[in-house]
C-alpha cells in the first residue's frame, strides 16, 4: 500500500502517519496568503492559534463548525501559505502559528488580520 493522500493523514504502509509538509513563507505569493485568511475557518484558526503559545493546541481542540476531513483540509491550505507550522506528539497533531516567518515576509498583514474589530 502506497502514501494515502496528505490532506487525508497520510499513512505509510507501515501504519505510520506522514509529517506534514510545510511551505517556507518565502514561496508563499501574496494572493497565495490572502486566499488562505480569507476563509472564515480558517482565520478563526490563525486567531485561535495567535492567542496560544506555541505548539500547545491540537487540531481537534478548536472550535469550528466542521468535521475532520474539512478541518484537515484548512490546516494543509494554511501550511501551504506559510501560515502554520504542524508536528506530531503522539497521537495528536499540534500546531503554532508562524508569526515572526510570516511577519517577516508580510509585514503587517497578520495584525490587520487579528483585529477582530475589523471582521464583517
Amino acid at each position: 500500500m502506497a502514501n494515502q493522500t496528505e490532506g487525508k493523514g497520510a499513512v505509510t504502509a507501515a501504519g505510520h502517519r506522514v509529517a506534514p509538509v510545510h511551505t517556507d513563507p518565502d514561496d508563499v505569493s501574496l494572493l497565495a496568503a490572502l486566499s488562505a485568511l480569507a476563509d472564515p475557518v480558517r482565520l478563526t484558526l490563525v486567531r485561535e492559534l495567535a492567542g496560544s503559545d506555541d505548539w500547545t493546541r491540537a487540531c481537534g481542540s478548536f472550535d469550528v463548525p466542521v468535521g475532520k476531513a474539512a478541518l484537515s483540509h484548512h490546516f494543509t491550505v494554511l501550511r501551504g501559505a506559510g501560515l502554520v507550522e504542524q508536528r506530531d506528539q503522539g497521537a495528536k497533531r499540534i500546531n503554532r502559528l508562524r508569526t515572526e516567518e510570516f511577519e517577516a515576509r508580510f509585514p503587517g498583514l497578520l495584525a490587520l488580520v487579528l483585529r477582530a474589530d475589523d471582521v464583517g
